[in-house]
This record gives structure tokens, C-alpha cells and sequence, in this order.
């Protein structure tokens, strides 16, 4: 899909009000489903109904600038709403310890894929997209980052959406069962579910297998796995502005903003919510928007997932995205070890 620009606002709107239908639709389904297994992400029933209907349902091309528009607009918007869920000072409350364990995890994760992407064959787009989306919070970081990301395609980020979700899934019944073998605290076990688990609704999932006070310290500490978002999509925007600079291209090519706009709204939302001046009226109103806004981007980005594109992608991928959830996941549960109960 295309960005939409240079598109009318006439022509943006039906593929747009489509997308947002579909994406409220979405939030409604997995409220339904929650009723019979936990926190079902509204953003998952999102992405699995643009699947279903990108395979399905021929949908018509003057569609596409408003679900472009849906994919990548909407989608920052979600994520600034999302920067009022996210509070430094709960984070910090749980310790250094704990951050310095969120920024284990994600430099671990980054450093994993860009390693072994490499050894095997995975292209620099693809292995970009996978650790972000598995070091930070899932799809949203996946389309985050999407436009910062050089030498990839819409394979590749379909590719990443379908990744995580799928092993983001397998983390939550696998987490819990580890922390009891192993013999964690429900203390030290949400701090491994929030630090390991790649989507916030399945951090949630993961951490109410454990109990209540696991569900709390997991929220946490994924939420400080969020805010990671900024600093990780400033250093990718730095990087492509170093790269087109040294090959002499920035007199042909755009470049990215130095900080993503996105990326100061969310740090804006971020320190208001960690101020504590925000009424809870608004923020409830800011977590509709959130999920809203998200649900909608993750529908549009659903919608180019194609099977045959899939089947053309290999093998390569899959192994990438187990090798760095097996990092994620061994980083996380020593780090929750060693910080004790």
C-alpha cells in the first residue's frame, strides 16, 4: 500500500471509514471472546480479520489510500495515546534493577536478530522488523519502526505481524509453566512474563495465569518494554540519516525527521501521565482512542498479509523469530531470577 499522499481527502475515506468500522468490529469481538479465554487483544482479532479478508475479499483499489492512511497515520496516533498508559515513575518504582533488565532484554533481542539474520540470509528489513516487534511490544512496534526500516518490502512487514503474533501466542501458557519448574516467586514470574512476552494483552493473558500480583508487576514492567519505542525509533531514524548522508544521496532521497514526530508526541504523553496531572476520565478516554486507532492499523497492515506471499518468504524467518524469542525469553528469566522476589 501507499502512503496515500498526494491522494485527495475524497478518495482516503472509504478505505478509512472501512478499516475503523472493521477495527471497532474487532474490539467488540474480543470483548466476546474474553468472556471465554482471557484478555483476547483486540489488536489480534484486528489482524486476523484483515488476513481473512485480504485472502478472501477482493476489496476495491479506491480503497487502498484510506487503508494506507489507516496503516500508518492512525497507527501514530494510537501509539501517542498509548504513551498515556505508560508511567516512568511506576517503572522506576520497581527498581533499576528492573530497567536495567528492560534494556537487556531489548538490546539482547536487537543485537540476536541482526546476528543471526545475517548467518542466515534474512534480509536487513525483516531481521530490523523481528527484533523490534520481539524486544519492544509486539505489532505496534512492528508498524512503529516500519518506515524507518531501509531494504524491506510489504512482505517483510506482514512477515513480522504474522511472526508475532504467532510466538507472541506460544508465550502464554509457556512462560507461567517455566517459572513454576524453575521454582520463581509470582513476583519474580511477572516480572519474566512482562519482560519476555511480546504484545501487552498477551503479557496480560500470561501474567493472570500466575495471579494477581504476578498481573501487576508484568504490566510494568512491559509497559517500561514500551518506552523503549522512542529511543530504539530515534537511533533507527539517525541511522538511515548517516547512511543516505555517507553514500551522498540526501539530495535525492528524503530524509527521516532526526526524532520522529510520533516519537515526541509519545515522549510528550509519557511525561504528562508519569507527572500524574491527567484525570482518569481522560485517560480511560485516551485508552478508547489507543485501542481504537490501533485496532484500525492493524486491520489495514492485515489486509496485505498474502498467503502466497507468505509461503514465498521460507523457512529462514521462522527459525529468526524462535532464535530471538528463545533469547528474549532466557535474558528475561535471568534477569527475574537474579533480581530475587
Amino acid at each position: 500500500m501507499s502512503a496515500g499522499r498526494g491522494v485527495g481527502v475524497g478518495a482516503v475515506w472509504p478505505g478509512l471509514v472501512f478499516s475503523a468500522l472493521v477495527g471497532v468490529a474487532a474490539m467488540g469481538v474480543s470483548w466476546l471472546l474474553g468472556l471465554v479465554v482471557p484478555a483476547v487483544s483486540a489488536l489480534l482479532v484486528a489482524i486476523v480479520l484483515g488476513v481473512v479478508v485480504g485472502n478472501v475479499v477482493e476489496l476495491p483499489c479506491r480503497w487502498e489510500p484510506g487503508m494506507a492512511v489507516a496503516s500508518k497515520r492512525v497507527l501514530r496516533v494510537g501509539i501517542v495515546a498509548f504513551g498515556l498508559s505508560c508511567s516512568l515513575v511506576d517503572v522506576v518504582a520497581l527498581g533499576w534493577g528492573t530497567v536495567v533488565l528492560v534494556v537487556a532484554v531489548v538490546v539482547a533481542g536487537f543485537v540476536a536478530a541482526e546476528v543471526v539474520g545475517r548467518l542466515l540470509g534474512v534480509s536487513r528489513g525483516l531481521r530490523t522488523l523481528i527484533g523490534a516487534g520481539f524486544s519492544i511490544c509486539g505489532a505496534a512496534a512492528v508498524a512503529g519502526v516500519e518506515d524507518l526500516v531501509e531494504d524491506k518490502d510489504e512482505s517483510d512487514v506482514v512477515t513480522a505481524l504474522a511472526l508475532v503474533v504467532l510466538f507472541g501466542t506460544l508465550m502464554i501458557p509457556l512462560i507461567p509453566v517455566l517459572a513454576g519448574v524453575v521454582g520463581f516467586s509470582v513476583v519474580q514470574a511477572g516480572r519474566w512474563v512482562g519482560a519476555s512476552t511480546h504484545e501487552v494483552a498477551q503479557v496480560v493473558a500470561g501474567a493472570g495465569v500466575v495471579g494477581p500480583a504476578a498481573l501487576t508487576v508484568a504490566v510494568m514492567v512491559k509497559l517500561g518494554r514500551v518506552v523503549m519505542l522512542a529511543p530504539v525509533a530515534a537511533v533507527l531514524s539517525l541511522g538511515v540519516r548517516r547512511r543516505v548522508r555517507a553514500a551522498g544521496g540526501q539530495g535525492r532521497v528524503s530524509l527521516p525527521p532526526a526524532v520522529p514526530l510520533f516519537v515526541v508526541g509519545f515522549l510528550v504523553a509519557v511525561g504528562v501521565r508519569s507527572v500524574g496531572v491527567v484525570p482518569v476520565g481522560v485517560l480511560e478516554i485516551a485508552r478508547w482512542v489507543q485501542v481504537v486507532c490501533l485496532s484500525t492499523a492493524m486491520f489495514a497492515l492485515g489486509c496485505g498479509v498474502k498467503a502466497s506471499r507468505l509461503r514465498a518468504v521460507g523457512g529462514a524467518p521462522v527459525v529468526l523469530a524462535a532464535v530471538v524469542t528463545g533469547v528474549v525469553v532466557v535474558v528475561g528469566g535471568v534477569g527475574a531470577g537474579l533480581l530475587g522476589a
